[in-house]
């Protein structure tokens, strides 16, 4: 088995694939505490730096090509700086973002994090800015993303839509992009937070174990209900697969086939913080069926890919080198 995966990880390399989605800038402001202010009950922080780290899909973008695969970053960004820093972000790990479309109406969906901390204190998130443009896009703005998709999804070994919920995945551009797939063969996966119910012909649906649950009208998912939400999912959706990944309790395989399988986490005791892991699990997944993969082998190599990630603060991704090892160590 391990070393089955192993060979998994070699064929994925530059394996092309197209990452659509809602394109995030996190930003993080560093700051040394100096005192409180007189102005007002706050902490006055002297500036220290400033970090721009690829969110939403562009921590899927990320992900994809730290593992070796050959990323086309389609997206909506504004033409601020914001949007700058995060084009040169990715294009520093080799992403073609050529399909990032520049929209000067709306600012790139930013969230900004003030971090305060000294040299004997814990570093601390004090407060987040979010910046957004909650409108659907301009006509001639999804036109240009349109063509982009239309010209380059052939070429590709695998599709990925990370639907955030920041209009940038238009209902148009969801059908468009499902049936080119469908009719060329060419794997295809939503990671949808929201309306997962309108990307009907998908061939693989990722979801976590809210997301199934709101999506099926669940209040939560016990083992039971879980079953019902995965089977529900499948038919509606019609899809081939559906992955509901459930936190410290591993994730769960629903196929088309009938086949359900559970896979646990690889060590529950080393989970430092979740943040973007789903991101981690949608690539690394989509990666393996691009090079041959059954589901079954590219969940597990998913499931393993975010327990790397998970022992790290904030998002975070995972090399060839650390999912190898990874492998290893889960089937000792």
């Amino acid at each position: 088995m391990s070393q089955h995966l192993a060979r998994l990880i070699d064929n994925f390399q530059n394996k092309k694939i197209m990452v659509i989605g809602d394109m995030v800038a996190d930003i993080y402001l560093e700051g040394k505490i100096s005192r409180i202010s007189r102005e007002a009950p706050v902490l006055i922080l002297e500036h220290c730096g400033e970090t721009v780290v690829p969110g939403g899909a562009a921590n899927a973008v990320h992900n994809a090509a730290t593992l070796g695969g050959q990323v086309y970053a389609v997206g909506i960004i504004g033409g601020d700086n914001a949007g700058q820093q995060l084009t040169q972000v990715l294009n520093s790990r080799n992403v073609n973002t050529q399909g990032f479309i520049i929209d000067t109406s709306r600012p790139t969906i930013t969230k900004t994090r003030v971090m305060a901390g000294g040299q004997a204190t814990v570093r601390q998130q004090v407060v987040r800015i979010d910046r957004e443009c909650k409108q659907a896009l301009a006509v001639g703005i999804e036109q240009q993303l349109h063509g982009y998709v239309r010209e380059n999804i052939c070429n590709m070994d695998a599709v990925v839509i990370s639907d955030y919920g920041g209009f940038s995945v238009s209902p148009d551009l969801k059908k468009m992009v499902i049936e080119a797939c469908n009719q060329t063969g060419i794997p295809s996966m939503v990671d949808s937070r929201y309306n997962i119910m309108d990307y009907k012909g998908i061939k693989l649906v990722k979801q976590n174990e809210s997301e199934a649950a709101s999506a099926v009208d669940f209040a939560v998912l016990d083992q039971n209900s879980l079953s019902k939400a995965g089977q529900f999912l499948l038919e509606r959706l019609d899809a081939q697969a559906v992955l509901i990944t459930q936190g410290p309790e591993g994730m769960t395989l629903f196929e088309r086939s009938g086949s359900v399988s559970h896979i646990p986490v690889s060590n529950k005791s080393e989970v430092y913080d979740v943040t973007g892991a789903g991101d981690t699990v949608v690539v690394t997944m989509m990666l393996a069926l691009a090079a041959g993969a059954s589901y079954y082998d590219a969940a597990c190599l998913a499931n393993l890919a975010a327990g790397v990630v998970v022992r790290k603060p904030g998002t975070a991704t995972a090399t060839p080198a650390e999912l190898r090892t990874a492998i290893g160590e889960y089937t000792q």
